[in-house]
């Protein structure tokens, strides 16, 4: 089994093709799935790292707001196109298309800013979370389940999850209710880069946004028929945080209909501060009983 959080690093360790049109070309892999398709979360950071290669030194995301336009194939690599669209004294502005075989699998734009000084609030983390040393991680969950994407589940992935009040990889446990929160921490330590651990929180941002929608519902990712995937994705990185010590991800859905939910999420150091906030839009289609 290859080393989950070196295959996370490789994937965001783009090659600049030296190729330049009116934009900057570059390429990357895609990491090993079950289903034999591209992670969102993967695509999501690759592309905003794509982004980040043609910034000066200093000017670091603020926001970035993509869609997923098709399925991407975990066989083929991706190739990534950077539009230079704004460069202001203080804010950029780039446009990332990832492709495969000449398609559009992923459009994101990102919005980057120098540091400044301004105004400062936050809403204020929870203080009824267990902490995460009390809780299973996602090898003590599923560690034991013989299936292949229960072992991706459990040990293939680069972060591991704690979930409050649990998981909901098998079965739904509790209440029905529309939120939960998630203890995140990489594996293992990332470097000192702080572009690299945005573009780490970015990617696993999109692990389990979408899981309050089936907790209302009494939905497990086991549940025959499910079919979820995301649609678009939004980011605003407020603090900067490091994505191999523990964040807690809370998240919340207000609505869901027309087989399409929507998910938010706040995301904070274990000391409170509040690193970034999310929002998604998923497919979420359950079979009728």
């Amino acid at each position: 089994m290859t080393d989950p959080l070196a295959g996370l690093l490789t994937a965001l360790d783009l090659t600049d093709t030296g190729a330049r049109t009116s934009e900057d070309i570059f390429t990357g892999p895609s990491q090993w799935m079950p289903l034999g398709r591209v992670f969102g979360g993967q695509v999501l950071a690759q592309s905003l790292v794509a982004a980040m290669r043609t910034l000066p030194e200093g000017r670091f995301v603020h926001s970035m707001h993509g869609y997923f336009l098709r399925p991407g194939d975990v066989s083929l690599p991706i190739t990534f196109s950077v539009d230079r669209i704004h460069d202001g004294r203080s804010f950029s502005t780039r446009r990332t298309q990832a492709y495969q075989e000449g398609n559009p699998i992923l459009s994101m734009i990102a919005s980057f800013q120098d540091e400044d000084e301004g105004v400062e609030h936050q809403i204020d983390m929870p203080a009824d979370i267990p902490d995460p040393e009390s809780l299973p991680s996602a090898a003590e969950a599923l560690g034991k389940v013989d299936h292949p994407i229960a072992r991706y589940w459990a040990f293939e992935r680069p972060f591991d999850m704690r979930h409050v009040p649990s998981p909901v990889f098998l079965s739904v446990e509790g209440g029905h209710v529309a939120h939960q929160a998630v203890w995140i921490k990489a594996i293992g330590t990332l470097p000192d880069d702080p572009n690299l651990h945005r573009a780490a929180l970015a990617y696993a941002s999109d692990y389990s946004i979408l899981e309050p929608i089936f907790r209302r519902h009494g939905v497990a990712w086991a549940t025959p028929g499910l079919k979820a995937a995301s649609l678009d994705h939004a980011m605003w990185f407020h603090r900067f945080g490091r994505v191999d010590e523990w964040m807690l991800y809370v998240q919340e859905s207000p609505n869901a209909r027309g087989g399409r939910g929507l998910s938010l999420g706040r995301i904070y150091d274990r000391a409170g501060r509040l690193l970034a906030s999310v929002a998604q839009e998923g497919m979420v289609r359950v079979p009728r009983s």
